[in-house]
């Protein structure tokens, strides 16, 4: 059992995370929730993530899909469970325990 405990870990390591962000324009939430989002997809995910950013300004009906109801909004669409986030997620903790991001090593903070 504890081999296979091993073996689902280091999948999920290697996996690509697909994040999806929602914002309206460049409004100051959405900047900040941006900003965010790279400097923590940098420090642990770093190769392991792709990133699109939907303007629902320029594209109103890709809301409806993952049922997008404020803005800014993360979604993580891989690993599965689907999980959304609110916010310019400047809260790194809630960020990290909300899409159950584990690091790989624990980085100086």
């Amino acid at each position: 059992m504890e081999n296979a405990l091993v073996a689902t870990t280091l999948s999920m390591e290697k996996e690509t995370w697909e994040l999806r962000l929602y914002v309206a324009g460049q409004t100051a939430k959405s900047v900040t929730a941006l900003n965010n989002l790279h400097k923590y997809c940098e420090r642990y995910l770093k190769g392991r993530y792709q990133l699109e950013v939907i303007d629902l300004l320029k594209n109103p009906q890709l809301a409806e899909g993952d049922q997008i109801l404020a803005i800014p909004t993360l979604v993580r669409k891989v690993p599965s469970p689907i999980r959304r986030i609110i916010g310019d997620l400047s809260n790194q903790e809630r960020v990290l325990v909300g899409l159950d991001i584990r690091p790989l090593e624990s980085p100086e903070q």
